[in-house]
């Protein structure tokens, strides 16, 4: 396949999945627009091998094949859509193979692990889940260093866990449970509450505990903003902003997730957008009155 029918590919598998399509395709510079659906096809597709498909062996079976195309890949060989867009994504920003191998790590180990009994052991699967996706955005944006990627890690895992807490009803009725175990047991909140959809003060206060330490997890690594390029600013502020909102929006329904899934509206994702457009006019503003003008 060529280059080009490869990212029209790449570009309709983002456009069909991707809800904030429209959004991110304003936002970033056209240069990346290519590399961000190559990136973005190639996480929809092990997405879809992990959950969409049967499931255990099958998934795990799938999954293996898709860590053989990725590492052809760097091999220098590409058949499928997806790896020859991305071949030349990772050529043009010299991305070394563990973001995207780290992540496949992510989705084989849904397939084997279903509860976690620390949070010790939860913050592990991020590292695979989530942060390898913020050491993405800081390659395509050229500006990857071990104090952002750091700094990243901190904002990747807290959209993570934020996650976790927006869904525990639709994983749990999924087998999966991401609550840690010492965490249920200290507030007294067992599995079968949690797959009964029981909303009980000591589950509320559980997951108080736990926004309340994602929230610590943001505030970390909000540093970043102050040393990105412009551009990357921009993106990373409106994750930092929108993982934020899903926090919000948990407590704003006094923390039953089980009753409802909590969501951020089309109309505060909107605010936030702008929020982050006038932001961004006001560095541009600062940087050509400030010293730097110069």
């Amino acid at each position: 396949m060529s280059l080009a029918a490869a990212r029209s590919y790449c570009a309709r598998v983002t456009r069909s999945h991707y809800e904030n399509f429209s959004v991110a395709s304003v936002l970033l510079p056209r240069r990346l627009l290519p590399h961000f659906h190559a990136v973005y096809a190639y996480c929809r597709w092990a997405d879809d091998i992990a959950d969409e498909i049967a499931g255990g062996d099958e998934s795990l079976r799938l999954l293996e094949w898709w860590r053989d195309q990725l590492l052809k890949v760097y091999a220098g060989e590409a058949r499928h859509p997806v790896f020859v867009a991305l071949r030349e994504t990772i050529r043009h920003f010299d991305i070394p193979p563990e973001p995207f191998s780290n992540l496949l790590a992510a989705f084989e180990q849904d397939q084997r692990v279903k509860e976690y009994d620390t949070f010790e052991q939860l913050l592990g699967y991020c590292r695979n889940s989530a942060n390898p996706v913020g050491h993405l955005v800081l390659y395509l944006f050229e500006c990857f260093n071990d104090e952002r990627a750091a700094l990243s890690d901190e904002i990747c895992t807290g959209l993570q866990l934020a996650n976790f807490w927006q869904d525990v009803a639709r994983d749990a009725a999924m087998g999966r449970i991401y609550l840690p175990k010492e965490d249920r047991e200290r507030f007294g909140v067992s599995v079968g509450a949690l797959r009964s959809n029981a909303c009980t003060p000591q589950f509320v206060e559980l997951m108080r505990f736990e926004a309340e330490r994602t929230r610590r997890f943001f505030d970390r690594g909000e540093p970043l903003l102050a040393i990105l390029p412009a551009q990357a600013r921009l993106q990373v502020s409106l994750f930092l902003s929108g993982g934020r909102a899903v926090l919000d929006a948990i407590q704003k329904q006094n923390f039953d997730v089980l009753a409802k899934r909590p969501v951020v509206s089309k109309r505060q994702k909107f605010m936030l957008l702008i929020e982050a457009l006038l932001n961004r006019l006001a560095f541009a503003k600062d940087f050509r009155t400030g010293p730097f003008s110069r």
